[in-house]
This record gives C-alpha cells, structure tokens and sequence, in this order.
C-alpha cells in the first residue's frame, strides 16, 4: 500500500504541474491588489452559461494565490461554463510573531474581501463574459476555500450585527465545497493545515468569540442547496472534518450531499487530470441545472 504521505506528495505534484491559464477578462471589486477577480468565457461562445464562482485554497496563507485554480477554471470552460475565479487578502509573515510560514488569513479582511467579491460579481459579470447567466451561479472552493463558499452562502443567518450579514440568501443555485475546512472545531481538535484555523481567527484568545461568525457548521441551516465531496485517503483535510459538517447539518435540520471518493486525497479534486476533477465537474452540473 502507498504511503499516504507518498501519496499526498504526488497527487498534489501533478495538481500543481500545470501552467496557469490566462483569463479572458480581469476586474477589480476594491482598490487592493488582490480584491480582484479573473473571469473565464465558457468555450463555443456558450450564451446563457452558468456561472461558477472559485474560491481557491490553501489555508487562507499568502504563497497560495488563484494562479493554481487557473487549470480548474479552465477545466470548467473548457465544460461549458462561465468561471469567476476569486482572489482575497490572505495571511502574511509577521516578523514580530517570530513564525517560519505565513499566518493563515487576516481578521477581518480576507472575510470582507470574500463579501465584497460575491456581491459585486453580478455586476462585474455583464461586462466581462456576457454570455453568463448570473441567475445560475454555483460557489464552489476548496480547503480553506471550501469554509469561505460555505460561510459566503450563509451570510444571511450570520449573527445579527454581523458587518458582513446580508438581509437575506444569496442568489446561488448552490454550493459545491471540495474537501472543506466545514467543521472549525474539529479542524482545530485535528491540527489541520498546521493551527490554521486559529490563525485565522487572530490567534487562540480570539476563537470562541469569533467561532460563531465564520464557521460554516454554526450557520446552518442556510437553506442553500450543499455538497460536499471528499476524498477518503486526505490526510491534509481528513474526512472527518466534512462528516462532521454534515452532521451539523442534519441535526440543524438540513441535508447535505456529500460524495465520499475511493482512493482519492486532498488534491485531485482540482487536478484537471484526475478522475476526481470531472466527479465535480458533474457535480456541479447538477446543481447549475
């Protein structure tokens, strides 16, 4: 049997072999350089295309930017659709915290970022790849992306005086979250991706007061069609983190989908050459349709 170390080493190799794929159109929803978004014309000139909007993972830490999604979201207008591939402000190296890697995001920008991205997509849509149909549009994002879909579709159950609570659901016909970081306490129960979670929080002291604001498994039910699919052998994001989303999900009353993969890790799920890639492919297909 494959080390599973061996294994993530190699799957996530070939996720991240491909060269990035240039957009057809980039547009700015604020005035940092990262509060942009690339856009993706679906191939045929497609009119009436579904819209797909990405939000890239990496544990909300700096050196992963939206340049490793570009393969997927060629991938899925290569498949017909529209893509909006998402950038935000993430965690940087602070000298004064001593540490060896980026923190994982920043309080409270990488959040207000992801806000301010959805909500001007439909607009910035339009001019960028007239042949979308914003009216359906599924998020979908992986790892530390998967957490910011999810929490961007719950806005609207968001604890009132939220500064990012929305008066009501997002126009979304879905979310599909790959191997999410759903669960924040049981991420952190399971040191995922190194303490992330509690560095996106600002730090340990701040988790409980900032828990119920950002965790996808406190704000259900969204009422907003969810699946999740995961890879059984992830030993960055273990399944147990999603089970337990679902779970929550349950016992709030809300079904979630989630498709559990044989033999497959953390990183095919947005390997354009894996098997895994066209699984949610069609999984969001589903949800656009």
């Amino acid at each position: 049997m494959t080390d599973p170390a061996e294994r993530d080493a190699a799957e996530e190799a070939s996720a991240f072999s491909h060269p990035a794929v240039a957009p057809d159109a980039t547009a700015a929803y604020g005035d940092h350089p990262d509060q942009v978004v690339d856009f993706y014309a679906p191939r045929g000139a497609r009119a009436g295309a579904p819209l797909v909007v990405l939000l890239h993972g990496g544990a909300w830490r700096a050196p992963y930017d939206r340049a490793h999604f570009t393969p997927l979201a060629d991938f899925l207008a290569r498949r017909g659709f529209a893509v909006a591939n998402v950038e935000y402000r993430r965690g940087s190296l602070l000298p004064q915290q001593g540490g060896e890697r980026p923190v994982a995001g920043r309080w409270p920008d990488t959040f207000d970022d992801v806000a301010a991205a959805l909500d001007a997509i439909p607009l910035l849509v339009r001019d960028a790849v007239p042949q979308a149909d914003p009216r359906r549009t599924v998020l979908a994002g992986h790892s530390a992306g998967g957490q910011l879909a999810l929490w961007a579709a719950a806005r609207h159950v968001l604890p009132a005086g939220s500064p990012w609570r929305t008066r009501g659901p997002a126009a979304l016909r879905g979310v599909v979250a790959l191997a999410p970081i759903a669960h924040l306490t049981t991420a952190i129960d399971l040191a995922v991706c190194s303490g992330a979670v509690a560095q996106l929080l600002g730090g340990n002291d701040e988790v409980a007061a900032r828990l119920p604001h950002v965790d996808p498994s406190a704000l259900l039910p969204s009422g907003i069609a969810t699946t999740v699919v995961q890879g059984r052998e992830d030993i960055v994001v273990p399944p147990a983190v999603a089970e337990a989303y679902v779970d929550a999900a349950a016992k709030a009353g809300e079904m979630v989908g989630i498709t559990l993969l044989d033999d497959v890790g953390h990183f095919p799920l947005i390997d354009p050459a894996a098997d895994a890639c066209a699984v949610v492919a069609e999984e969001i297909e589903q949800l656009a349709y």
